[in-house]
């Protein structure tokens, strides 16, 4: 866990001084409190900005008396977790080069920022990186929301390294590594801030759920490469927002992963792709329905109804960056992981076909 440390040297502090760390805080006066200390002691000369989506708490109040070191952006509304820090970055000034998205629910560690920006200075083709991501309440537990870094599977189902749908491994050394990867969590995601605006950041219409996924997607699309970096650490408790129960989240999860799937797939692979998550979905929706949750049921047909409302704005997206081939990008899992997990049990991800993994 994080621990406290001498302050940094002049030169080690200046190594970070062009990146931003912005948290987006919605509410989360309790959150800030616990985990800002952590940012402020080992961010190495980077600028700490909370970017606060309107809360109605005592937020605003807290940063003012408590940390008064730490920059605000005050948004007038909830813009949610994608316009919130779309917005927000949009105001950084001009000579930083790197910002840092990062949930207010997450604790840093000595050293944490230093390898991921090193890893952007020296690879200009690198557009995102996130670092190791622990579960703050099992410490020694890779986390659900990033763990080893992301990868996808041939049909778009998110996973990481270390976690299998709700399946996490112990942290043991196995992904110390740097590594290309499908996608970076938002959670804790450093981006080069020139590319993020030539993308124009995070999908605004997704609101919050799978939006670094889409941005990482469309990095690799428009020819940049995410990276994960074993040698950063962070702890994170996840679910700070909604919970996985939430039926909100189970309609922002299946029509933003339609959503996702549609605006990305190269064409050659989307209709097979699209008919199959379609399926996979109904079925979902059963399921709930024969476990008696009817709220997620119903979530995930208002989430098919809006993604086909919406079906001219994805078209239009999915235009600006023509999607690559699926062995075009690193990351995939060129099988299902559904069948993986559920048909033949496999709970790792070392017990995946190496074959199948790019």
């Amino acid at each position: 866990m994080a621990s406290s440390s001498s302050p940094p040297s002049a030169a080690e502090a200046a190594s970070c001084a062009d990146v931003a760390v912005v948290i987006l805080n919605w509410n989360g006066a309790a959150l800030l409190r616990r985990f800002l200390p952590s940012v402020l002691a080992h961010s190495n000369g980077a600028r700490i900005i909370v970017a606060d989506n309107a809360s109605t708490d005592d937020s605003v109040a807290v940063l003012a008396q408590e940390f008064p070191q730490v920059s605000l952006i005050a948004h007038a509304a909830n813009l949610g977790f994608c316009e919130g820090y779309n917005q927000a970055l949009k105001q950084l000034a001009p000579d930083l080069r790197y910002a840092v998205l990062l949930n207010s629910d997450v604790a840093v560690t000595p050293g944490w920022l230093q390898p991921l920006r090193q890893l952007l200075e020296e690879r200009p083709a690198v557009a995102a990186v996130q670092p190791k991501i622990r579960a703050q309440a099992e410490p020694e537990m890779l986390e659900y929301a990033g763990a080893g870094g992301g990868y996808l599977d041939r049909l778009g189902y998110p996973f990481c390294r270390g976690r299998l749908f709700d399946t996490l491994e112990p942290d043991h050394g196995q992904y110390d590594d740097a590594r290309p990867v499908a996608w970076a969590t938002g959670a804790c995601m450093v981006v080069r801030l020139s590319v993020w605006h030539a993308l124009n950041g995070l999908e605004p219409e997704f609101f919050a759920h799978m939006e670094e996924i889409d941005l990482c997607w469309r990095l690799w699309n428009a020819g940049h490469e995410v990276w994960y970096h074993g040698s950063s650490i962070v702890y994170h408790v996840g679910g700070g927002t909604l919970h996985k129960s939430n039926p909100r989240k189970t309609y922002l999860n299946f029509r933003n992963g339609l959503a996702l799937v549609y605006k990305n797939t190269h064409a050659s692979e989307l209709a097979g792709t699209l008919a199959t998550r379609l399926t996979l979905d109904w079925v979902a929706a059963l399921r709930f329905l024969l476990q008696g949750e009817t709220a997620d049921a119903r979530a995930i047909l208002r989430a098919h109804r809006d993604f086909y409302r919406r079906l001219s704005y994805w078209k239009q997206k999915r235009r600006q960056y023509p999607p690559r081939l699926t062995q075009q990008r690193p990351g995939v899992y060129r099988g299902s992981l559904v069948w993986a997990y559920f048909g033949q049990g496999k709970r790792r991800f070392s017990e995946l076909d190496a074959r199948l993994l790019s």
